[in-house]
């Protein structure tokens, strides 16, 4: 007999079997610090090679940051979850030696769509960036192989 994940335990598998696959965001530093169903914070150091010509933090990668939030924080039921659009504004800086932190929360999902909000932070708690993407659900696929008996 198999027991039941719950929804925290799946949540936390999926982190951990994505990360391992990740290497965009392993590549760019980042750590995911929490996840919970429907939510993930990932946070990223911001290096002298992040930096772009005005000596602040490439826009490109603050996004990266955020989109990578967003997948896991979307992804954490296990069923397997793409990006289908988003959108950023940048609001502040980030400057080298910033630790970024990336909170996304899920807004809505009913189907396979999906709205999450992301909020990009730096280490004093001002508000670098927000970022909103839309999903788009595969219904029956898994995100990542489900654990061994489930």
């Amino acid at each position: 007999m198999t027991q039941e994940l719950t929804p925290q335990q799946l949540a936390d598998h999926v982190r951990e079997a994505m990360y391992a696959k990740d290497r965009a965001v392993q590549a760019l530093g980042m750590r995911v610090t929490a996840m919970a169903p429907g939510t993930a914070t990932l946070t990223m150091t911001v290096r002298a090679d992040m930096l772009n010509g005005h000596a602040t933090c490439h826009g490109g990668l603050i996004t990266a940051l955020a989109d990578s939030a967003f997948a896991y924080a979307c992804n954490s039921g296990n069923e397997l979850t793409v990006a289908a659009g988003l959108s950023v504004d940048f609001l502040a800086p980030g400057r080298e030696g910033d630790v970024l932190t990336a909170q996304a929360h899920e807004v809505s999902h009913a189907g396979r769509t999906g709205v999450y909000d992301v909020n990009v932070h730096n280490q004093r708690g001002e508000l670098i960036a927000v970022f909103r993407g839309r999903s788009y659900r595969m219904k029956g696929k898994p995100a990542v192989v489900p654990p061994a008996g489930h």
